[in-house]
């Protein structure tokens, strides 16, 4: 008898982690690694190659190389729920199963996404694809709704052919519509075995309160603890005055363009100039709006601690 692999649904904090790049725009694929063991070592897990980390600007030979550097380094593969998603089926498929064969706990998957205006068979048939070329009953798939900058979305309808279909590899969905009634309509079809993430931490507590997974998040790049203590005690008597204060930092970073914002935020508090370079055509921040940026944080007395 054939012994049916067992794989623990994933829940917590994600932190789609912010991609360093060199002066020449390659890689700073070991400070990638400093990052990532920082963010672990805060009880976080990581969603490399999610949109805050330019994963769009990274090929996908780059993406398994460094995800080859890291498990090579050390970080434990159970840790990671990277970003396979891309426009190419093809490309899809090769990340998808390097990623399993390593030994990611999950893979984080975009629909695709240039065609606009395609139908739930059209997607059910892309996701189809994916999880009969890769094959592998170690697969779980987290699909990732995020149709403000995807303009594909992912269905409730959707859900439900796939999980009718592969029950035991579509594992769960983080939703970055913005919109917390597309979550709670999520939340309240109670799948089994399948877990929600909302797509910021604003609405961590409500998601925990309806029975959500946790929360995937770009600031948890900067704020990993205090939003794991959300997520860690939502059930106290001050975890909504512990949700207001996450609102307060995340009102401010998203009033800037997120990505720009984050790595500006790192490269101050670590008196690290590189952490400000981003691939064309993304931009870093202005002068001006860098230094408005910092002294609304330092008004709140945020403060990023880390080493370089």
């Amino acid at each position: 008898m054939i012994k049916e692999i067992q794989i623990e649904q994933l829940k917590g904090v994600f932190s789609p982690v912010i991609t360093p790049f060199n002066p020449d725009l390659s890689v700073d694929y070991k400070k990638l690694i400093h990052q990532c063991e920082w963010l672990i070592s805060q009880e976080v897990g990581l969603a490399v190659f999610g949109t805050n980390s330019e994963a769009n600007s990274l090929s996908v030979d780059e993406k398994i190389f460094l995800l080859n550097k890291l498990v090579e380094y050390g970080i434990d593969p159970n840790k990671l729920m990277p970003g396979t998603g891309c426009c190419a089926l093809s490309d899809t498929i090769k990340l998808t199963k390097h990623a399993v064969k390593l030994g990611c706990s999950g893979v984080l998957m975009l629909p695709p996404f240039y065609y606009k205006a395609v139908n739930d068979d059209g997607l059910l048939e892309y996701f189809s694809n994916v999880i009969d070329s890769v094959n592998d009953d170690r697969l779980r798939i987290y699909l990732y709704h995020i149709p403000p900058i995807a303009m594909v979305g992912i269905s409730l309808q959707l859900i439900e052919k796939l999980l009718k279909r592969y029950p035991r590899y579509v594992a769960g969905i983080k939703d970055s519509s913005g919109d917390w009634s597309n979550t709670q309509n999520m939340l309240d079809e109670n799948w089994d075995n399948f877990s929600i993430f909302a797509g910021s931490e604003s609405f961590l507590l409500k998601t925990m309160q309806n029975g959500g997974a946790g929360c995937i998040s770009a600031t948890a790049n900067i704020n990993p603890k205090k939003i794991f203590d959300v997520y860690k005690y939502w059930e106290k008597s001050d975890s909504i005055d512990m949700q207001e204060e996450l609102n307060v930092l995340r009102n401010i970073v998203q009033s800037y363009p997120l990505i720009p914002a984050l790595k500006c935020i790192v490269s101050h508090f670590c008196e690290d100039k590189n952490w400000n370079i981003l691939r064309p055509p993304l931009t870093g921040l202005n002068v001006s709006d860098s230094k408005k940026l910092i002294n609304e944080l330092n008004a709140i007395n945020f403060n990023l601690i880390k080493s370089n």
